[in-house]
């Protein structure tokens, strides 16, 4: 398996051609290397709507970028997701991700590096990888699946590191959830329910979808704290050439905790609604008093409006007197 990653990786290295765009604008020389740090921001503070706690508990999973030319697009909001992302974002399956990459680099010269970076197993943590920029593959892209979710993701999506005859030194991106439209479901553990016919690719936020079941709907927020954030620093240049790093997709190891402090987001206590009223009982002559209740379906969190009264009584004409 090894060996495949390998050749992949000096397939994708040698395709250095000119993009078909036309010229590229990008003329800083030489090349430029970075390290890119994933650091997921998902906690139940700043998260605490339906937050994932076991089976599986929320985490994140390994990291699949590239760098290329603006011939290639990897993901970008209002556009399809292609068939490899489809499965990456559902399923966390890299297969048919890294299949459309090698194709991209091999047939429009358009792929200059895969890269990625182990898992995070928990919802805060950190995960890094090295890649590889030059002028005319200076834009990187990348995508991590939420663990669990139906089919979202985030990432970054043709960020050029290029400016004009200089690189980019450092760059800091907050990175916000994505639904890749191919499956319907509203909260993180809900079943498999394909979107036919399929949606384009569109940001979360904090009212849309616009549905109490969702599990990023908090309709006090005006926008949904970060939920990661991806840092590039550029990196000294080494005499020794450079080694593009080994692709990791199982998880072995690199995880670092997040030690900054994370908003709180504040979740209101949700009831259902009412039940019936009960019967009107009470001594014949006078007047009774009747009942109805409601349960509480989501506690409040951070400060959040408290649970209202769960039961209500109001007078009336009993029914059957005593």
């Amino acid at each position: 398996m090894d060996a495949l990653w390998a050749l992949l990786l000096a397939t994708l290295g040698s395709a250095a051609g000119q993009p078909l765009g036309g010229d590229p604008v990008c003329t800083a020389r030489p090349l430029a290397k970075y390290r890119l740090t994933f650091t997921g921001k998902w906690s139940q503070t700043a998260f605490p709507k339906q937050y994932p706690l076991f089976r599986p508990p929320a985490q994140w999973s390994s990291l699949l970028g590239a760098a290329h030319s603006s011939d290639y697009s990897m993901w970008r909001a209002g556009q399809y997701a292609s068939h490899g992302l489809r499965e990456f974002a559902e399923r966390g399956e890299a297969w048919v991700l890294m299949r459309e990459l090698q194709a991209a680099g091999e047939q429009l010269q358009s792929v200059h590096q895969v890269f990625s970076a182990p898992p995070v197993p928990s919802g805060t943590g950190q995960t890094s990888a090295e890649l590889e920029v030059h002028a005319r593959h200076s834009l990187v892209s990348f995508v991590v699946r939420i663990v669990p979710s139906p089919d979202w993701f985030v990432g970054v999506s043709s960020l050029d590191l290029c400016a004009g005859d200089r690189w980019t030194e450092r760059v800091t991106v907050d990175l916000h959830p994505h639904d890749a439209g191919t499956d319907s479901g509203f909260t993180f553990s809900s079943p498999n329910f394909a979107t036919i016919p399929q949606d384009t690719v569109t940001e979360i936020t904090s009212s849309s979808p616009s549905h109490p079941a969702n599990s990023f709907y908090y309709p006090r927020l005006k926008a949904l704290p970060p939920i990661a954030r991806v840092t590039l620093v550029r990196l000294r240049q080494s005499p020794r050439a450079f080694i593009p790093p080994t692709l990791d997709l199982l998880g072995r190891g690199n995880e670092i905790m997040d030690s900054l402090s994370v908003p709180e987001t504040p979740l209101d206590c949700e009831t259902s609604l009412w039940s019936s009223w009960g019967l009107c009982t009470g001594p014949c002559g006078k007047l009774g008093a009747k009942s109805r209740t409601r349960y509480i379906r989501v506690q409040p969190a951070n400060h959040g409006a408290p649970c209202p009264e769960l039961e209500e009584q109001a007078e009336c004409i009993p029914d059957n007197c005593v």
